[in-house]
């Protein structure tokens, strides 16, 4: 695990500890890997006490700030950096804010600097692991993950490795599996229809028994509003688009509201995260493991409560459900994929790879963000059918967006940033996206 030190880390290895299937294809050691030996301390020590109270097999786990010794023998490369730390992500989002636009991690002004700072320790990564580990799988969940492992796959595919980098998020599994539950379906019995980039895609069929319970859901106000996206674009919106949309394309439907709350917010989300956590890793003591868990759930759980909270705050400000509180879900996303190839336990998941055609209008080398059926032989996106042309349009955009970021982190390019910048339709004028770049540091 590239990012060792990282908070969600404990998620991962709590993922492993539960993992009950062949043993011959089980987790044997987790390597940590970070740049900074007193985060790595304390994220050992919430490790250490989790593998304390599991009764059965765990992987032996060992720590190390050397990349090639991180890499070296592994099966799976697991990438969750952070370039520049979350101080990098609060400049990310003060920078837009301060010219009167959206700023947030991925997405919008926010999401192009954080690209920049990120995408050329990503590449150096991916030549890393094709030098050291080339029969690795490399499992980004880096962000802004579409843009960072279409990256990597460029590496890797020049280096006569394709298909070798998958990335992975979070958002389009939550959000299957609470349509599922307000259907009152067991979410392992649907088959989903999801279609898109990184953080701008939709949920567009929910099949049950051969039978699309979209419309369904669609129709029925109560259910509809039970759940987080419900709530968050409305039920009159959402039968507009007749589809269920990611929750991050909030700030590109509500754009005013959205950027209303984040402004009038006391702080960023990287601002409440960076006091957070540092609060955390100051207080965690390694040589205690059982008071550095104490301390990192106390923190998790308040992170996933305030999760996104601007947005709900301009929809209504309503709480987030409890079944929601677990931890995201990646770290389950993270597992299954490891299983399906490690193992042959086919299966299907949303990720994050290169369509080869999955998506009409999109190249063949377009990360897209897909359902894939994953075995031993890899990840196989599965196709789309045709796009609706708002949703192929902002995916054009936005992936114009992400290749123009790209080449200004390959070459140093100004005017691909300012491009990728300037593209992105959260910028409202070249001007402002010239100010953001300066104000960013610039590039020549």
């Amino acid at each position: 695990m590239l990012g060792g030190g990282g908070f969600r880390v404990p998620l991962v290895h709590r993922a492993l500890l539960k993992d009950t299937g062949d043993a011959a294809g089980r987790c044997t050691e987790l390597v940590l890997h970070d740049t900074d030996r007193a985060r790595l301390d304390a994220i050992g020590a919430v490790l250490a006490h989790q593998r304390d109270r599991h009764t059965g097999p765990a992987p032996a786990v060992r720590t190390t700030t050397d990349l090639d010794e991180a890499l070296s023998g592994a099966d799976f490369v697991f990438s969750a950096i952070r370039v520049g730390g979350l101080a990098g992500r609060v400049r990310d989002e003060r920078v837009p804010l301060a010219e009167g636009v959206l700023g947030q991690e991925t997405v919008g002004a926010g999401g192009v600097l954080y690209g920049l700072r990120t995408l050329p320790v990503a590449v150096r990564i991916a030549e890393r692991v094709a030098e050291v580990a080339p029969d690795a799988w490399l499992i980004n969940f880096t962000n802004p993950a579409g843009m960072v492992t279409e990256a990597m796959d460029r590496v890797l595919r020049n280096r006569g490795l394709p298909g070798r980098v998958i990335g992975i998020c979070d958002s389009p599994v939550g959000l299957c599996r609470r349509a599922a539950r307000a259907l009152d379906v067991a979410p392992d019995r649907v088959d989903y229809d999801y279609v898109g980039l990184n953080h701008l895609g939709w949920l567009r069929r929910l099949t049950v028994d051969g039978t699309d319970r979209l419309p369904d859901l669609l129709a029925d106000t109560a259910a509809l509003t039970s759940f987080e996206e419900g709530r968050l674009f409305g039920a009159d919106w959402l039968r507009a688009l007749g589809a269920l949309p990611n929750e991050y394309l909030h700030y590109y439907y509500f754009t005013r509201e959205a950027l209303a709350s984040v402004r009038s917010a006391g702080a960023t989300r990287g601002e409440f995260l960076l006091d957070q956590q540092s609060r955390f890793y100051e207080t965690a003591r390694p040589n205690d493991p059982e008071q550095a868990h104490r301390e990192w759930e106390r923190t998790r759980l308040e992170r996933e409560e305030t999760y996104m909270a601007e947005s709900r705050a301009a929809s209504g400000g309503r709480q987030r459900d409890s079944c929601d509180l677990d931890g995201g879900g990646y770290d389950r996303v993270a597992l299954a994929l490891m299983r399906a190839i490690a193992r042959d336990e086919r299966t299907t998941l949303v990720l994050n790879v290169p369509g080869r055609g999955a998506v009409p209008g999109l190249d063949d080398d377009a990360v897209v963000e897909v359902p894939c059926r994953v075995d031993a032989s890899g990840v196989h996106p599965a196709a789309t059918g045709s796009v609706a042309p708002d949703q192929l349009g902002l995916m054009l955009t936005l992936k114009a967006v992400e290749r123009s970021t790209i080449e200004a982190a390959r070459n140093g390019s100004r005017r691909a940033a300012l491009r990728a910048l300037a593209l992105h339709p959260l910028v409202d004028s070249v001007r402002v996206a010239e100010r953001i770049l300066e104000a960013a540091g610039g590039l020549r």
